[in-house]
């Protein structure tokens, strides 16, 4: 495939992918979108227009909403007539769009141009912890020895997050204040010292299950609609007191950043791989005919206001989750529990077999006991107000890339 626009070759954002997202207009209404090199398509205007006319799309005004849940509601014939719509209309050998300039001034809008909002409207987000190295990392970090929990290997562990704090990328976040061990083993109220990042991925939920009604793990993916980066900030001194014996509460509740950009799994589908052997094999309700995962390239970087060049501080791959998509939504669902349109899953944090890929500063300084070096000569255990944490991740096609742009966000002093 190639477009009439010009995408060069290392943009996130070539015909191939055509993600989803939102903006808002200079009336200061909420259209929905989607990007191809550094324009936004407005999806408002097409359809308007008429041009998702097709089987599924036809007289559903989809795009006329503010959000994408009514849309991604519709389920998988409906997803794929709107991919296919729109890589005909920006195809190099389609001269509707490419010859018609009035159309095109009113569909294409530069990027600087708009401010992006959040596309979906999250009722729901539950964090996994299906990264096997980041979970053996913890364990020597807290017990001395990298031996997973009875559990690990069994059930995709997870826990119910809060929705309501979940941000997109560039919007700051205050250090919070909660419960921290002193010197003496002693409880006191202050601001969070040990701030730290994860670096994670998240899927969203296009079509759910009816309360009662589990979903099959052969099925599971056909219920997913795209993905997201994920930053999942978390107070590793806060979590210290609280997580026995329930886990993560306010340590994780403040702040989840994700990325604006939903990326489709149609146009995911050609960076499918192999997952990971799972030893020993689960039960037959988490056992997949086909076992995938998705090649897609990780990367953090640390920078601050005083800073003039951030630093990469990690070179990751989604790939490396022992835990698949399909397993964690089969899991979610298999007491009945009901998933909805537009609910967040994370992955956990992402983290690969070397140092330099590591998916968190407590694994990245080994809480606190290696800094971590910056290029301008500064160093960090865990994150100092005004630093800001800037995720990327992408697939690598033949001269093109699949990605997600960035998640970013800067920690602002406690309040």
């Amino acid at each position: 495939m190639r477009s009439f626009i010009d995408v060069d070759p290392n943009s996130h954002f070539p015909i191939q992918n055509l993600p989803y997202g939102a903006f808002i207009t200079a009336e200061g209404d909420i259209h929905l979108c989607s990007r191809i090199g550094d324009y936004v398509i407005d999806l408002y205007v097409l359809d308007e227009e008429g041009f998702f006319d097709g089987e599924h799309l036809n007289d559903q005004l989809a795009f006329l909403d503010s959000t994408l849940n009514y849309f991604m509601s519709l389920g998988q014939e409906a997803w794929k007539e709107a991919r296919e719509t729109l890589i005909d209309l920006f195809n190099d050998d389609n001269a509707l769009l490419k010859n018609n300039e009035g159309l095109q001034s009113r569909v294409l809008i530069p990027i600087e141009e708009v401010t992006l909002v959040l596309p979906i409207e999250i009722n729901n987000y539950t964090d996994f912890y299906s990264s096997e190295q980041h979970a053996r990392n913890i364990g020597k970090i807290f017990r001395g020895n990298d031996e997973l929990m009875p559990n690990w290997k069994h059930i995709p562990i997870g826990y119910h997050g809060r929705a309501s704090s979940i941000v997109l990328s560039g919007t700051d976040v205050p250090r919070p204040n909660g419960q921290i061990l002193n010197a003496s083993n002693e409880p006191e109220f202050k601001p969070s010292q040990k701030i730290d990042f994860e670096l994670e991925m998240g899927f969203i939920m296009g079509t759910g299950n009816t309360l009662g009604e589990p979903i099959d793990i052969n099925q599971a993916q056909n219920h997913i609609f795209g993905m997201v980066l994920v930053n999942d900030w978390i107070a590793r001194d806060i979590q210290r007191l609280e997580y026995q014996p329930l886990g993560p509460f306010l340590s994780k509740s403040w702040a989840t950043s994700i990325s604006p950009w939903i990326v489709t799994m149609e146009a995911l589908s050609p960076f499918k791989i192999d997952a990971p052997v799972q030893n020993p094999a689960p039960l037959n309700y988490l056992k997949e005919d086909n076992r995938i995962t998705f090649d897609i390239n990780l990367e953090v970087q640390l920078g601050a206001a005083q800073i003039q060049k951030p630093t990469t501080i990690s070179k990751t791959n989604y790939k490396y989750l022992y835990w698949s998509m399909a397993q964690q939504l089969t899991h979610h669902a298999s007491n009945g529990c009901n998933i909805q349109t537009g609910d967040l899953y994370a992955s956990g944090t992402i983290s690969g077999n070397t140092p330099n890929s590591y998916g968190s500063m407590m694994e990245l300084s080994w809480n606190g006991e290696q800094p971590v070096e910056l290029e301008s000569g500064e160093n960090r255990t865990f994150l100092k107000d005004g630093d800001q944490v800037i995720m990327t991740g992408y697939s690598q096609g033949d001269g093109y890339r699949v990605g997600f742009g960035e998640v970013s966000g800067v920690v602002l002093p406690a309040t």
